[in-house]
């Protein structure tokens, strides 16, 4: 694919620099193991694996052709060694609606849990589920993106954890629906150290 080869990156340690790309690409952000455009005046994004992990994108090519017609997550267009093209969700992140005050609904917990267990009706396994993977389009439609460890065999408690803390503190009429970045990177990192945990919490009938 040709704007593939027209991204040219640096990748020092654990830093990545974009040196040059096709002027109809949008840099949208990069994670771990790739980076994402979008593909200007199109409603497709272009997600570019970095060297060492081309692994995973033949994983997540292979993830999203199960979900092929879920309504919740991309549909993939093309997969190629080190790339997918997959639908442009545009929207909020939940890292971004916390970060910003943009208030969560209880339905929309609901329809996380709707999507995840769709996807577990097909056999996979979600994990890694957490706030900057789930989007919440204009039209409050709850779509989910970065779904390569939806094959691991672990028990991931990071959705059932995310979805207590609403009930036992988001959802309380004097918890504040704002939070500072600082702080929810702050919370994420503790964690990922397993020292955060947050209480069980059972929904009554």
């Amino acid at each position: 694919m040709d704007l593939v080869k027209s991204i040219e990156l640096k990748i020092d340690k654990n830093n990545i620099s974009l040196l040059d790309k096709d002027p109809s690409l949008e840099y949208l952000g990069a994670g771990r193991s790739a980076i994402v455009f979008k593909i200007k005046f199109t409603n497709k994004a272009l997600k570019v694996f970095f060297p060492d992990c081309t692994g995973i994108a033949k994983e997540e090519a292979e993830i999203y052709e199960i979900l092929k017609g879920n309504k919740y997550y991309p549909t993939l267009y093309e997969a190629g060694d080190n790339f997918l093209l997959i639908d442009y969700i545009e929207g909020y992140t939940l890292f971004e609606c916390l970060s910003q005050g943009i208030k969560l609904s209880e339905s929309t917990i609901i329809e996380i849990d709707r999507a995840l267990s769709l996807a577990r009706e097909t056999g996979l396994n979600p994990s890694d589920i957490h706030l900057r993977n789930i989007i919440l389009t204009p039209e409050g439609k709850v779509m989910l993106i970065d779904v390569a460890r939806f094959r691991q065999v672990k028990d991931c408690r990071q959705w059932t954890d995310l979805k207590n803390a609403f009930f036992t503190c988001y959802n309380k009429t004097y918890f504040p629906k704002k939070i500072p970045v600082s702080m929810l990177n702050t919370i994420a990192y503790f964690y990922k150290k397993t020292i955060f945990q947050v209480p069980s919490f059972k929904k009554s009938s």
